[in-house]
Formats: C-alpha cells, structure tokens, sequence
C-alpha cells in the first residue's frame, strides 16, 4: 500500500483502490462495423424521435459512438468504438481519411460533369477537394457512379452532385479508410479482425 504523495500507479496493470473501493480499469477497446440502413439517425438519441442506431446495437455490452456520422437518408459503412483517439483521428479533416461512396443519381451524367467532381467544385462553405471518380452506368433516368473523397464537409457528396446539376437518389458508404463494407448485411454489424484495427491506426499515424 503506498500513502506517500507522488507515489505512482499504471491504471489497468496495478491495483487502485481509494478509500478501500478498487478503481475499474479502463474498458476493453472495441472496433465494429455496422451497415447502416436508410432511416436511421447516427446520435444515441434522436430528440425528434426518429430511429436511432443504438436501436441496432442491443445486446451489446461495451458503450460504443459512431465515427463521424451517415446521414439519416444514407446507407452503409458506419464504424463505431470506445476508442476516442482512433475515432478522433479517423473522422477529423486533417488525417484526411478517404471515405468511398457508390452513389445513385438522377439522370444521364455527362462526362464533363463527371469531370469537374474530380476536379472538385465550389460550395458555398469553400472548395470540396478533388475526388477520385468511376461511372459505373449511364442510363436515361439514372446513373450510377464511385467517388471517393478526402473531405468532411457535411453533406459533401450530395452537395457536390447537386453543385454539377444532379440530385442523388441514393447514397452508400462502401468504404472508409482501408475498411470495406464488403457483403455485411443491411442492419449488421460485426467486429474488425486485429489486424484491419492495425491498418486503420497505421493510416492515422497512431502506435
């Protein structure tokens, strides 16, 4: 027992009592992957009521927050975590994360507006950033189309559609980082195996 100031202890390795109650040690770091479906909102608690995603985490015993966040109206790769420093990392703008989109779009994009999203374009809150661009269809009603971009504006993907003319009619995530959403189902989820942890923390620069 040690009573002398400046005496030091490692939490979650020594023993820390106060008062003769033992102090829990930090909790076990959990990494998920959730398909997110259409309709749900990315807080633990929606005051308008809407459904929330911690309605597709019952059953889980660690408390876990999204990283960043899918708009209510978008699908696809979510990732969640207790871990505050890879979700810090992985969402800020400065590590400049890619997240991958296969976007639905209203209508036959042409080329040069395929063009200028690559290019980047011009919003109202600054420049969107270049984006890396595949039309995967071209149809007379709709179009469909991979972009993978680097910003975390909000609502960037729909805004730089509409900023070429077009209007989305459906927006999946289908990658974030060197993550992929892969063949996990609508309303799953599932954890990251240690080493696609390990690629995501090499990406941001942590040990």
């Amino acid at each position: 027992m040690l009573r002398e100031p400046g005496s030091q202890a490692v939490w979650g390795t020594d023993s820390i009592r106060v008062d003769g109650h033992e102090i829990p040690g930090p909790s076990e770091r959990v990494y998920l992957a959730l398909n997110k479906p259409f309709g749900y909102v990315c807080t633990l608690r929606d005051p308008e009521g809407r459904p929330a995603i911690t309605e597709l985490l019952r059953g889980l015993k660690q408390r876990v927050y999204p990283v960043g966040r899918l708009d209510f109206d978008s699908l696809g790769l979510l990732l969640l975590t207790n871990d505050g420093e890879w979700a810090y990392r992985l969402s800020h703008p400065r590590f400049h994360v890619p997240r991958t989109y296969k976007i639905t779009i209203e209508g036959a994009i042409s080329q040069e507006a395929l063009d200028m999203l690559a290019q980047g374009v011009h919003l109202e809150d600054g420049f969107s950033g270049p984006a890396k661009v595949t039309l995967l269809q071209r149809g007379g009603t709709r179009s469909v189309i991979r972009m993978t971009i680097a910003s975390g504006k909000k609502r960037i993907v729909r805004r730089m559609i509409e900023a070429v003319g077009h209007r989305v009619i459906q927006l999946l995530r289908i990658g974030f980082g060197v993550l992929e959403l892969g063949n996990l189902k609508v309303g799953k989820l599932r954890y990251l195996e240690p080493d696609e942890v390990e690629a995501t923390k090499r990406l941001v620069g942590l040990p």
